[in-house]
Order: C-alpha cells, then sequence, then structure tokens
C-alpha cells in the first residue's frame, strides 16, 4: 500500500465538511482545510501564522482543551460549547482537540456545527418531554385513579344480582377499569422525583442481568451478542433503575427483529475525553462509558425519528408510547446522555453514563465490603 503524502493529506482534509485547523504551542494556526477558511471567515493566507486569539476571544472554553490536551497527550471532545467570537459571531458546536505527533505542543483542532447542533436539541426535548409527562403522571394518578376505584367497586356490586348476559358487562367494566389503572401506573413511574440512590454499578452485570431476563421473556428468536471492555470501571447510578432502562431497550430491540429472527448486540466501551455541557448550563459532566445496543430489525421510521423519545410516540401497533420516554428519563437522571441512529438491518442506541467520581470510590468501596461482611 502506497503511504498518503502531505499533498493527498491536504486533499482529504480539504474534503472534509467539519473546519480542521491546527495551532502551535503559541496559538498560532499553522493550518486549515478549506471549511475551516469559511467558518474563520478568513483565507488561508490569512490565517495561517496568526493568533487564535483574533478569532477567539482569551476567555473562550477552547483554549481549555488546547490545555488540557497538551497536558494529557490525548484527545478531548466537549459536547454543546458555544463559540462567541467578535468576528464570526456565536456558534453552538462540538469541539475536539488532539495532540499531533512527533510535534510537541501542536494540536488538531476540529468543529462539527450542524450535527452537534442537532444532538443537544434533541437531548433537550427528551428532558423536556420527560418533565411534561411527570406533571401529567401526577395529575393522572390523582384525578383518575380515584374516581376508576369507584366505577370499579359499583360494577362488582350490580354484579352480584346480574343474569350472566350483564354480568359480562360488569366484568368488561372491571377489566377495562384494571387495563386503564394499569396504564396510569407506568405513568405515575414518571412523577416520582425524588434524588436517586446511587453506588458504584458493575454495567456488565446490569447487562448480563438484562439478557438472561431478555433471553427468558421474550428474545427466544434473539442471538445475543456482548462485547464488552472488561478494565471499564463501574458507574455511579441506580442498579434497578439501570437495568430498567436497558430491558426496555432491548425488549423494542426484539419485537423490531420479530418472529424472523435476528441479532442484538450489547457492547461498552470507553470514550476518553468525551464531556457534555448541557445548555443554561455552566457545569462540564464527562461521559466516559459508552454502551450500545444494536438490532438487525427493519429500523425506525424516518418520520418518527424527531419525536421517538416523546411520550406516547411507538412504533409498535397497540403500543403506549412510553417504554421510551422512561428510558429518557432514567438516562437524564443519571446525567447520561442518550442517542439513536437508525437504518434498515442497523438500528443502534448508544447511552454515554457518568463513571464513579474519584474522591467517592474508596468511600462506596468500603461500604460494600462492610455490607458484604454484614451479611
Amino acid at each position: 500500500m502506497t503511504p498518503l503524502n502531505h499533498g493527498s493529506s491536504t486533499t482529504i482534509l480539504n474534503s472534509l465538511n467539519d473546519p480542521v485547523f491546527v495551532v502551535d504551542g503559541g496559538n498560532n494556526i499553522s493550518f486549515v482545510n478549506q471549511s475551516a477558511e469559511q467558518f474563520l471567515q478568513s483565507s488561508q493566507s490569512v490565517l495561517v501564522g496568526s493568533k487564535l486569539n483574533l478569532y477567539f476571544l482569551d476567555g473562550s472554553p477552547i483554549y481549555q482543551l488546547l490545555e488540557q490536551t497538551r497536558k494529557e497527550q490525548s484527545s478531548v471532545a466537549e459536547y454543546g460549547l458555544r463559540l462567541d467570537s467578535p468576528r464570526i459571531g456565536s456558534h453552538l458546536v462540538a469541539v475536539t482537540t488532539s495532540p499531533v505527533q512527533d510535534s510537541a505542543d501542536h494540536c488538531v483542532v476540529t468543529v462539527q456545527q450542524q450535527s452537534i447542533a442537532r444532538k443537544i436539541d434533541h437531548q433537550l426535548v427528551h428532558r423536556n418531554a420527560a418533565r411534561s409527562i411527570t406533571a401529567m403522571g401526577a395529575m393522572l394518578a390523582h384525578e383518575v385513579k380515584n374516581p376508576l376505584s369507584g366505577i370499579r367497586g359499583a360494577a362488582q356490586l350490580l354484579e352480584l344480582n346480574a343474569d350472566d348476559d350483564d354480568r359480562q358487562l360488569t366484568r368488561l367494566i372491571c377489566d377495562e377499569a384494571d387495563r386503564i389503572v394499569k396504564l396510569v401506573d407506568r405513568i405515575e413511574m414518571f412523577s416520582d422525583t425524588r434524588p436517586l440512590e446511587r453506588t458504584a454499578v458493575n454495567i456488565h452485570e446490569v447487562l448480563s442481568h438484562v439478557r438472561l431476563l431478555s433471553k427468558s421473556a421474550f428474545g427466544e428468536n434473539v442471538t445475543f451478542i456482548e462485547k464488552y471492555d472488561p478494565s471499564l470501571p463501574e458507574v455511579y447510578g441506580n442498579r434497578d433503575l439501570l437495568v430498567q432502562a436497558f430491558l426496555n431497550l432491548v425488549k423494542n430491540a426484539a419485537e423490531a427483529i420479530g418472529t424472523q429472527g435476528g441479532e442484538i448486540v450489547l457492547k461498552t466501551s470507553y470514550q476518553q475525553g468525551v464531556r457534555m455541557r448541557l445548555l443554561g448550563g455552566k457545569d462540564r459532566m464527562d461521559l466516559p462509558m459508552l454502551v450500545t445496543i444494536e438490532d438487525t430489525g427493519p429500523g425506525i421510521p424516518e418520520d418518527l425519528h424527531e419525536h421517538l423519545f416523546d411520550p406516547f410516540v411507538s412504533t409498535k401497533a397497540g403500543g403506549k408510547g412510553l417504554g421510551l420516554a422512561l428510558v429518557s428519563k432514567v438516562i437524564e437522571e443519571h446525567g447520561g446522555v442518550i442517542e439513536f441512529t437508525s437504518q434498515p438491518r442497523l438500528t443502534r442506541f448508544s447511552v454515554s453514563l457518568p463513571l464513579v467520581p474519584k474522591e467517592l470510590r474508596a468511600d462506596l468501596h468500603t461500604a460494600n465490603n462492610n455490607k458484604s461482611l454484614d451479611g
């Protein structure tokens, strides 16, 4: 295989839609591709050799990323970053900074514009949907369940003196009242706003448990494939809620595959330097744990992509459309992010989660060990 020369590398970089530029140790721009010229609104001849602070003010978060990359000599990615500049205006972007091999203090900066804006918008939509259904769940629990109890009790009294034909009607009333109560119970789960009880959770134990439950309950036509990174540390979360969330995702995948059979892949990996800064917030959340669930089903219809995590949106006939809204709420409460991509024969849900904070790891392990000894 013939290695790429410098000219070929430049041609490839110029073919990218994302702005890419290189800065040296003094934050002078030493290279830009054509998309970076458009983004920075200057030509290559003007940009190369100029100071980065001509385009991004000294307080811009991009300098923090550059500093971290030089210090750790590893790539750092941050989502939901707002870059403000008197020259180029304000942009909501994702920025990735990476060290240049054999070039001390040089960094490659990659900027993603439209794709990350959509990602943040989707995340906010998911969170707003969860909050809306939380309020609705509390209202339904109070306003619907009490009258239903009265209706069911009255039907049972009528049933005592009813003939066979009328008894069928009273039984129908009771059955329908029970069905509505079950639906309200599911919605009521969204109204629980108590803080999560968190501890160190082995994500592989959670996923293995989900696979066993799925195989015995609804996955008889599915081949499960597990691709785990055994070196991954523990996540900081609530085991039961994580089981519930991933079980919902796997159940949806199995139902999409149907009786024709197919595969579901459960995978974990580590995302080095991935952080999320949500709109309206100053704090950044490190989300290095990536869990993906893939299936070989027919895919999600395109017209549902924008609203898939909204309540009462479902791809299944007779579906209630609460499963993914619940998943979104659980992942949000963990400070994580859920995304998906879908095409025929490959639908992938990706969940990014935080790890146990370093300052809590020793305390949590001590507490867990003491609990094991007491048991």
